[in-house]
Order: C-alpha cells, then structure tokens, then sequence
C-alpha cells in the first residue's frame, strides 16, 4: 500500500518541488514559494515523518527520495526543478539520481552530498522528548519546556510550528520516535552516480554544513555544479535572507 506524501500545489508555469529539512514541513519554504508560484508551480511537500504525511519507522534517503518521486508520477509531473534545504537538500540530491533524465536544474541549500559526524540535535531531541513526557495543555508551556533545553528562540519558534492539540494535550506532527532511531541515517549518506544535471549549491556564509573540505566530494557527485555563497548568514539562510536567496535561485533557473 502506497501513502502519497501531503502536499500543496500552487501557481502555473514549470513545475519547482521545495523539500523541506529536519523538524520541517511543507510551510517550511514558505517565503521562497509565495515569490516562486507567481510565475511557476510550486510543490511544497512535508516528508515523510513529518507534518501530515506517514508515519514510518523507516526513515532514510532512498525511500525520502522514492516517496516524492511517487508523488511526482501521481500528479503526472515529468519535468521539474528540485529545491531543498538540510537534510530536503539530501533527498533532492539522491532523487536526482533516481529521476535525472526528469530534472531540469537541481539546488541545494545549505547541504553536502557527505556523511555528517557531528551530532547537532541531542538538546533539540531532549526538548521534543520533554515535551511528549510532560504532555503541556497549552503553547506557552510547551515552549517554555523547549526552552529549558534549546538555547535559540528561533529554533523554538520553528518547532513550535509543528505543535497540534491531539485532544487531550499538545503533541508533535513529526514522529520524534523514528527521527529519533533513524538519527544516523539523517547523518549519513552514500555517495552517488556523477550527476551531470546542472545544481547549485546555495551556502549561509556563516554556516559550517557546507565547506571548503566538501568541494570535492561535490565535484565527484556533481561534476556540473557552482556555489553561491550568501554573506552573513547562518543554516537557515532562506528565513534570514530570502531575497537574497531567491536572487540566487532565480539568476540560475531562469
């Protein structure tokens, strides 16, 4: 039994997929698909794992990738531009290798095709797993929870946006449990087939998820890319410097 992935679709014109990072959902992109849809169709999706789309206790890149290339076959799309972020940038790269001949550019934010060793989550599972033991009946308690654990508002208020009320208490859209089991695969990676799509790889200045040290890594897997690198800017470069970010990505698509 097949779970389409939830989605939304917008505008007209070629078709952009926008995939999402860790703890995201389909709102993530959000700033970069309300300029986009003016003059494309957009697909915003929520992974699995995430937002209103299944639950699995399998949560790796080839099946990340798979579901959304069945959701790219249902709605009968066979040409289109892949933007993702962090760990959606993984999923874009490994559904490049899976529907090159599809894909007309491919973007990456913030990401590189390399296994990561760097744990960066244990305070964000720490604060998510509070949560869930604590049950808070309001939003105010679940932050104030998050916050005896993860330092940045910012990152708070991101969470924060996948809290529902499940009708007795406030729960997380995202399956913390799997996230959570599957850490290492979110981590990991194995490497692909050269891909000779045209990608850009769109780095926050300040952000150290894509380095000198990953160049070749990137050249191997993608032999036909360029870097933009956004100036003072952090992991999250598309909610701290949109326009920028969006110049960057409409000078290469267009």
């Amino acid at each position: 039994m097949s779970h389409l992935l939830n989605y939304k679709l917008e505008g007209e014109g070629h078709t952009i997929v926008l995939i999402h990072g860790l703890f995201g959902n389909l709102d993530n992109l959000g700033l970069l698909a309300r300029d986009l849809r003016s003059d494309h169709q957009v697909l915003s999706i929520d992974l699995r794992n995430h937002g209103l789309s299944l639950h699995s206790d399998e949560h790796n890149y080839r099946l990340m990738a798979q579901d959304v290339f069945a959701l790219l076959q249902h709605l009968q799309l066979n040409n289109y531009t892949l933007i993702g972020h962090s760990m959606g940038g993984k999923v874009a790269m490994k559904l490049a290798e899976l529907a090159e001949t599809n894909i007309n550019k491919l973007l990456v934010l913030d990401m590189a095709p390399v296994k990561y060793t760097v744990s960066r989550h244990d305070n964000v599972f720490d604060g998510l797993k509070a949560v869930i033991e604590l049950k808070p009946t309001q939003r105010k308690q679940a932050l104030d929870i998050l916050a005896q654990h993860i330092e940045l508002e910012g990152v708070r208020q991101f969470l924060g946006k996948s809290l529902y009320n499940n009708g007795e208490h406030l729960a997380w859209r995202f399956n913390v449990t799997s996230l959570w089991n599957n850490y290492q695969e979110i981590l990991g990676w194995q490497p692909i087939t050269p891909i000779a799509t045209p990608t850009l790889f769109i780095k926050g200045g300040d952000s150290d998820y894509l380095t000198a040290e990953h160049q070749l890594d990137v050249q191997r897997q993608f032999p036909n890319a360029k870097a933009h690198v956004i100036a003072n800017t952090g992991h999250w470069l598309h909610a701290e410097k949109p326009a920028e970010v969006l110049r960057a990505i409409r000078k290469f698509i267009t």
